[in-house]
């Protein structure tokens, strides 16, 4: 009767351990996949990143042909002010030439000496600010260099370098972040002040935000349709 209980428990055991060591190779078979999804992924992503950034070098290298050939004509052929004011106009709207007026200049930390943050900031706070801006009524908006305009793109590259117009502007945790501004000085220091900076401070971050006639330099991504077309009158 020892016998046959000590047979059944050895049964049971060794039916246990077959269950345990085919549950833990199974297990380990889905990590090693999911990992290989995840370099798959990022590969595409660098080379997606490549990509956009080889584009916009083609990009800013066509504009500035493009800016050659026009301030040319236009410094040869055009006499009529009102021509070359409304240029001017459409090249402010657009973004491609740079701009100059009162405004606020927003500077934020998140690393340094006692400055300790458990999340920096991100591309998600980032879309978030220029959003308000916007809604404040800003003419005119820059990240670290970086003229936002209705092309713009902000996106993470890998896990930690962010990109302002396919151009890596910081690295999460690392640089600090410069915004500038220009419209109603009162308007967008309000907004800023109750809308961004609180949270930002809250979260650990070291925000300024400084009324300035600040300088916010042009697009120069270049604009490029490939599939939209004027519609006919």
């Amino acid at each position: 009767m020892l016998n046959k209980n000590i047979i059944t428990v050895a049964t049971i055991a060794t039916v246990a351990i077959g269950f345990l060591i085919s549950l833990q190779f199974h297990t380990q078979k889905e990590v090693d996949i999911a990992e290989q999804i995840q370099k798959e992924r990022l590969s595409q992503m660098k080379s997606i990143v490549r990509t956009l950034q080889d584009k916009n070098k083609q990009l800013q290298d066509e504009y500035k042909r493009l800016t050659d050939q026009l301030e040319n004509f236009r410094n040869t052929e055009i006499n009529n002010p009102y021509l070359t004011a409304k240029l001017d106009q459409l090249k402010i709207d657009d973004g491609t030439i740079a701009v100059k007026g009162p405004g606020v200049r927003m500077t934020i930390q998140d690393n340094g000496q006692d400055i300790h943050v458990l999340f920096p900031l991100n591309t998600d706070d980032l879309r978030r600010i220029i959003n308000t801006l916007r809604f404040a009524g800003a003419e005119a908006i820059s990240v670290n260099g970086q003229r936002v305009v209705s092309s713009t793109s902000i996106v993470m590259s890998g896990n930690s370098t962010i990109l302002v117009n396919s151009v890596p502007i910081s690295r999460i945790g690392g640089t600090s972040y410069e915004i500038l501004a220009i419209g109603n000085q009162d308007v967008l220091l309000d907004y800023l002040t109750k809308l961004e900076a609180l949270p930002l401070k809250q979260a650990g971050m070291k925000v300024d935000i400084l009324r300035e006639i600040v300088t916010i330099p042009s697009y120069k991504g270049g604009y490029r349709f490939d599939h939209a077309k004027k519609v006919a009158d």
